[in-house]
């Protein structure tokens, strides 16, 4: 697929409080055990199931599931491989980019004072150690100037050594600095790990914990778990299992600038800043443009057209698609761990429900210019009535 590479400064014209938000959250489709779903956009008569049938015959039985909600209606939902909608899955390192809300979480409640706050102030062990110099802003977007790389094997910081430790917070201290902090983007786990140490200690509870009373609460996630390191500590790199439906929920929620059900969850600042394209990273990876905190940014080309998209994205293909044009949010899960092909099939996903999406969608630049506030009125309109997935 051609491709197109913008500079970073052609991010700063579709912001990302441009994001269109959902118009509801209730239901229109429903679905079987396995979830095919009926797939009718009610407010846009486009069937987008159809284009989730062709992965039944795929060869390669790692996807998971895949919930397509557009407007804020369920209109595709199908599950594949034995899995169902209560199937739990280790969504690897899409957990960073939760890991980012719930870092959001903690500075809008004042419990991180600012984002350029130096990690030493939270976690004072790791004052006088290269990490201590690191802003908050420079770990959640993965320039802390730690020698880490999760890409260089030989890396001293990679994710496999730090996984081996037997306390990987002591072995994140232990790890000189390549670079000054702010300066370089190296993408690694042990910077998403020092980001939930550091949320944890700013807000006096265990990541999990403050994650259960901030964020999956109040978005009524249901069944979830978060793994922990061999210290004990809540893994705010990644290994946190959702179900399908839960990614969408969250999906949502960042398309509606942090409100869910008429809820505020994160105040859509937070939400502007976490999704900002800030490093350029095309030239490191050939699936995203840009990365903000913990969030990728993308133009996408569909057809003619060039559809900006932002993500989480973990290991296997797993995924939460934004696309404010579409008004779509796109969940997959998949356990295609450690080989390329999860990834190439997300996105294929992802393009073939855009390109069923095209007749309705908006002229470029209607729904990606800045607004101030909501990221679309109709969100404030749509979220006074109660979403449900059955």
């Amino acid at each position: 697929m051609a491709s197109r590479r913008p500079t970073i400064g052609a991010f700063g014209v579709i912001l990302v409080i441009g994001l269109v938000a959902l118009a509801g959250c209730r239901s229109t489709s429903t679905a079987d055990e396995r979830g095919a779903g009926r797939g009718q956009d009610p407010r846009g008569g486009i069937d987008l199931a159809a284009p989730l049938a062709r992965w039944e015959q795929d060869p390669d039985k790692t996807l998971q599931g895949v919930v397509v909600l557009r407007n804020g209606h369920v209109v595709a939902e199908r599950y594949y491989n034995g899995a169902t909608r209560d199937s739990l899955n280790d969504i690897r390192s899409a957990g960073k980019s939760v890991t980012a809300l719930l870092a959001t979480i903690a500075l809008d409640r004042g419990a991180i004072a600012s984002a350029q706050d130096p990690v030493g102030k939270y976690w004072p062990e790791a004052a006088r150690s290269p990490i201590g110099a690191a802003t908050i802003d420079d770990l959640l977007t993965m320039r802390s100037g730690l020698d880490a790389e999760d890409e260089v094997s030989a890396s001293p910081g990679h994710e496999d050594r730090m996984d081996e430790a037997p306390d990987p917070a002591a072995f994140a201290l232990s790890v000189p600095a390549r670079e000054a902090p702010g300066t370089v983007y190296r993408y690694n786990s042990l910077t998403a790990s020092a980001a939930g140490l550091v949320v944890a200690r700013a807000t006096g509870e265990d990541l999990a914990d403050f994650g259960a009373k901030a964020l999956f609460g109040p978005l009524r996630l249901g069944a979830w778990r978060w793994d922990k390191d061999a210290a004990g500590h809540t893994k705010g790199q990644g290994n946190l299992w959702l179900t399908t439906r839960g990614l969408a929920t969250i999906g949502e929620m960042v398309r509606c600038a942090g409100e869910y059900q008429g809820r505020r969850i994160v105040s859509a600042g937070g939400i502007a800043m976490m999704l900002k394209p800030r490093v350029p990273i095309a030239d490191k990876d050939p699936y995203a443009d840009a990365y903000g905190r913990m969030w990728y940014f993308r133009l996408l080309p569909v057809g003619s057209q060039v559809v900006p998209v932002w993500f989480a994205s973990g290991n296997g293909g797993n995924k939460i698609y934004v696309v404010p044009r579409a008004r779509l949010v796109v969940a997959i899960t998949s356990q295609a761990y450690g080989r390329g092909h999860g990834q190439r099939r997300s996105q294929e996903i992802l393009v073939s429900l855009l390109q069923a999406s095209l007749p309705a969608l908006p002229p470029p630049g209607t729904a990606d210019a800045p607004v101030q506030g909501l990221f679309d009125r109709s969100c404030a309109q749509g979220q006074s009535r109660s979403p449900s997935f059955d």
